[in-house]
């Protein structure tokens, strides 16, 4: 599969079949995460994997009762705590080396965006949840202060395909030169 392909094809899988994927396959899933570029090649990010039954419903918990996700986590044979080192990203000598502050949050995304282009091309199917209690989830896990739960996804074998929620038009939200301006590029260059 091409990376096109699997931009355009990936969904949102919150419905998943039990059989656990082969541990090879699940390497090559993080082998691609820790591929993501990253500030200063800091690679900020950690990974936790969760497999125990008990785990995932107590993360699953941590979600609020409407989170459409909430099944997922418990349903899905394995959970990814996606976490992050802080301070680390987006410093220069100890100190926030821009107005954005800490960039964990950036280079988690990217490394968790290869994630989950590979599990699509590997036939595995993922659900980004950032709608629960990173506080919870920490303690859940015995996470060290320094470190900070960005995200849970469950990773396994799709129940279903999923479907394709729309998308804005480029027109919604391109601009050139100046925010706001026409999406039509100077002398059509772009």
């Amino acid at each position: 599969m091409d990376v096109l392909q699997a931009i355009e094809q990936r969904r949102s899988v919150r419905r998943y079949r039990p059989e656990m994927p082969p541990r090879s396959i699940v390497r090559k899933v993080l082998e691609a995460a820790r591929m993501a570029p990253s500030w200063a090649n800091t690679q900020c990010w950690e990974f936790i994997i969760v497999s125990d039954a008990g785990l995932k419903r107590e993360l699953a918990e941590t979600l609020p009762e409407k989170n459409p996700a909430r099944a997922a986590m418990l349903q899905a044979p394995l959970v990814i705590a996606a976490c992050a080192r802080t301070g680390l990203s987006g410093y220069f000598k100890g100190r926030p080396a821009t107005d954005k502050g800490d960039w964990l949050l950036f280079d988690t995304a990217l490394s968790v965006q290869n994630l989950t282009l590979r599990a699509h091309d590997l036939g595995l199917g993922t659900v980004h949840v950032g709608f629960f209690d990173s506080v919870k989830a920490a303690v859940i896990l015995q996470v060290p202060a320094d470190i900070t739960v960005v995200e849970l996804m469950p990773l396994g074998y799709p129940a279903d395909g999923g479907t394709a929620t729309p998308r804005k038009p480029l027109e919604e939200f391109v601009f050139y030169e100046r925010y706001g301006a026409s999406c039509h590029a100077p002398d059509d260059r772009v």
